[in-house]
């Protein structure tokens, strides 16, 4: 008796290892971002990342975002797991007063620490998301962030 080869049967069983035939998703990979230049250990450190660009510094309203929150240091390291490739920003917010708000002064001016991916810069208004944005593929990731004082 001859033995055929089973293209198609390999073929599956490659795709089971890899989840996709059984409805699992890859699991994503490691941002790791680490926050720099925290003026003081008050209160927390919050942090958000989306793919969303409208919703981009905020997260609201997008359940797909990553969020964390740490207590504040003069350095604090976040790491979000599980994040799928696309393009993605962060926003951070240094919360002195654990109000879960930016602060102003004048109504406009931050009182409170704020930072974004690629050290964005801040001209009278948060960057646009393409300024702060970051593409993630298949490997973990490492970021640096330095906080920033208005006042």
């Amino acid at each position: 008796m001859r033995h055929r080869s089973r293209p198609l049967a390999g073929l599956a069983l490659g795709l089971a290892s890899l989840g996709l035939l059984t409805g699992q998703a890859p699991a994503g990979v490691t941002v790791t971002v680490k926050v720099t230049n925290i003026r003081n250990a008050k209160g927390e450190v919050r942090a958000c990342m989306t793919t969303d660009a409208k919703q981009f510094p905020r997260c609201q309203g997008n359940p797909d975002a990553h969020r964390a929150t740490l207590n504040a240091a003069t350095t604090v390291t976040f790491t979000f797991s599980g994040v799928k490739p696309g393009r993605y920003g962060i926003a951070l917010l240094h919360d002195e007063n654990k109000n879960g708000k930016a602060d102003r002064a004048l109504g406009m001016m931050p009182k409170e620490g704020y930072g974004f991916s690629r050290d964005a810069p801040v001209n009278m208004a948060p960057p646009k998301f393409e300024q702060a944005a970051f593409d993630v593929g298949a490997a973990a990731q490492t970021l640096t962030i330095k906080m920033r004082y208005w006042l």
